[in-house]
């Protein structure tokens, strides 16, 4: 048993192999994990394929070796809705088979009929039906050869988190820290990138002058980290009273967004280009 598929809406990575642990980061269903090894029967540390590790209860992951081989060789398509149902039929009074996050993975077993309806399959085995509207291409590598436009995706993917509550490890819709929304806007386009809120050898991320930085170049404080999206400003996901989650800010101090309290402890920028 060497890898597992996440069955959850979102797998919970613990610090350690108990739920009193603290969370340390998500992982979004469908995904594949890497078992590392096996805890108390029933929790499992698992490296995801970001090269993160954490423990995940039994509950929330998959075995199955032909479900997984089955998974990993049908057409995939990405969750791109906030927060989207699987229904049992291609109408809206079927009734709900899963509920998913953006980030998450369906297979796809029949194109949008006529009233957009998606024929999916959950890695069960079981089928239900997505709007085509909920779901987007599944990315898996990039071209720095086109630079602005990922450039302009990756600050996209991130404003589309803005509002969303700030969660300690969190990486989703539903709750997301400052690292997990600067690396799930990179991963849902295409770019690993270290999930903590640092550069990190064997990563692509590397330091740049804050002079030549541009939107998606990423701001390093300690402890914390933000994307750049022009203009002095960047998006971020902050704990700090008032805003409580992904808010833009200004580098600017005439700006009422400037926050001095970072900005004064900005230390390195860091770019993928």
């Amino acid at each position: 048993m060497n890898n597992a598929l996440i069955n959850h809406t979102l797998a919970f990575l613990m610090k350690e192999p108990t739920w009193d642990s603290s969370l340390e980061d998500e992982d979004f269903y469908g995904r594949k994990v890497e078992i590392l090894s096996c805890e108390k029967h029933e929790w499992y540390k698992v490296r995801t394929h970001y090269n993160y590790t954490g423990f995940v209860h039994v509950s929330q992951l998959l075995f199955d070796e032909e479900k997984i081989n089955t998974w990993e060789n049908i057409d995939k398509k990405l969750v791109q809705q906030p927060y989207a149902d699987v229904l049992s039929m291609p109408k809206v009074q079927g009734h709900h088979l899963a509920s998913l996050t953006k980030g998450a993975l369906v297979g796809i077993l029949k194109p949008a009929n006529e009233d957009g309806w998606v024929k999916v399959l959950l890695f069960d085995g079981s089928c239900g039906y997505m709007k085509e509207k909920f779901l987007g291409d599944y990315i898996t590598s990039y071209s720095l050869e086109m630079e602005e436009k990922l450039r302009q995706d990756i600050v996209n993917t991130a404003l589309t988190y803005m509002g969303t509550q700030y969660r300690w490890g969190g990486k989703s819709p539903l709750g997301i820290d400052c690292s997990g929304l600067c690396s799930v806007a990179y991963m849902l386009n295409g770019v690993i990138i270290y999930r903590d809120a640092a550069i990190a050898e064997g990563f692509p991320i590397h330091e740049i002058t804050i002079e030549t930085m541009r939107p998606a170049d990423l701001l390093f404080f300690p402890g914390h980290v933000a994307m750049y999206i022009g203009e002095n400003r960047y998006v971020h996901s902050t704990g700090k009273n008032g805003s409580d989650g992904v808010v833009i800010n200004s580098l600017n101090p005439g700006d009422k967004d400037y926050r001095e309290d970072l900005h004064c402890k900005l230390k390195v920028v860091g770019s993928l280009f």
